[in-house]
């Protein structure tokens, strides 16, 4: 019986590739190399499942072209799919799988890494160390702020949401207000007090972390307003998506020290990144690191290799978002 054949966009680990050579026959982009749309619309056509990531620009031609071919499922390595053409993926009559649930600990974990580093100021001096500009220990010398007992605002109260409030609650005793499309009964387990809007809960906040899912609805939740109600001394982390935050209106904030700082894990356009953002003070940027651990990578690629087993034995997808 000949085994369906799935397209991999990018190199996984090694553990999740084998799995999933167990199973399928299986095309890998062996560069590892952002593909050209051409290419992605070759694969598609030609292939059984495709499974692409959030690098990859799946636009309505390419899954029309993928619908007109062979492609009958595709199976995203990762939560979000706001590169994913949805609409064209149901007029065609391919269902998408996502990989939730298994990338939570390692997205919180790097979203309390970034508020440590942007009130400890650790960014800054590792720079200052690595260029040789340190000059020994003061008193005054790169004076950040603690984090303990501060407010955390919540943009999206969800798996990943609840996952950083009972860290920041538990492990540092800060206290826990949030925003979230639908009521939240229980506080998101950390007593946590649901606010009306984002706006709202920027006023309230020492730190404002976004969650949310990127959508036309959550595009530039955290905006001027939101930003405008911002204390001097707050901060903004984004371990989200780009589309979630205004650029602009971030880069005039910090620009202007309206806000204290702001770490973004993930921008608008990437990888390219607005210049703007790059010469920003007081930021700490990393390469969209959430998810980037051995364990979690490998359980997303073995979610994938469910997900893609299920549609192949036309059983129901675990994690169907379309």
């Amino acid at each position: 019986m000949t085994r369906p054949s799935i397209f991999v966009t990018r190199r996984w680990p090694a553990p999740a590739e084998e799995a999933l050579a167990a199973h399928f026959d299986v095309t890998l982009n062996e560069d590892d190399r952002p593909l050209t749309k051409e290419e992605l619309i070759a694969g598609f056509a030609s292939h059984d499942i495709a499974a692409p990531t959030v690098s990859d620009v799946i636009d309505s031609d390419v899954v029309r072209a993928g619908g007109n071919g062979s492609c009958r499922m595709i199976a995203n390595y990762g939560v979000g799919v706001n590169h994913i053409d949805l609409a064209a993926a149901a007029a065609s009559g391919i269902p998408v799988s996502n990989t939730p649930g298994v990338l939570t600990d390692a997205t919180a974990d790097l979203t309390l890494t970034i508020m440590l580093m942007l009130c400890r100021r650790a960014g800054e001096g590792e720079r200052e160390l690595r260029a040789g500009e340190w000059t020994g220990w003061r008193p005054t010398h790169l004076v950040g702020r603690a984090m303990t007992g501060k407010t955390l605002g919540i943009i999206g109260m969800g798996r990943i949401g609840r996952a950083v409030a009972h860290r920041a609650h538990f492990g540092f005793g800060m206290n826990v207000v949030f925003q979230n499309r639908s009521p939240i009964a229980d506080g998101g387990g950390v007593n946590g007090r649901q606010l009306g809007s984002g706006a709202e809960v920027c006023a309230a906040s020492d730190f404002v972390s976004l969650h949310c899912a990127a959508t036309p609805e959550t595009r530039h939740i955290l905006g001027a307003e939101a930003i405008a109600a911002m204390s001097p001394d707050a901060y903004v982390i984004n371990t989200a998506r780009g589309d979630v935050v205004d650029e602009a209106a971030l880069v005039a904030a910090l620009e202007s020290g309206a806000i204290a700082g702001a770490g973004l894990d993930v921008f608008q356009g990437e990888p390219a990144v607005n210049p703007a953002i790059i010469a920003a003070p007081n930021t700490v940027l990393l390469p969209h690191l959430g998810s980037a651990t051995q364990e979690t990578r490998v359980a997303m690629g073995m979610k994938v290799v469910e997900n893609a087993r299920a549609f192949a034995a036309g059983a129901p997808l675990p994690d169907n978002v379309g």
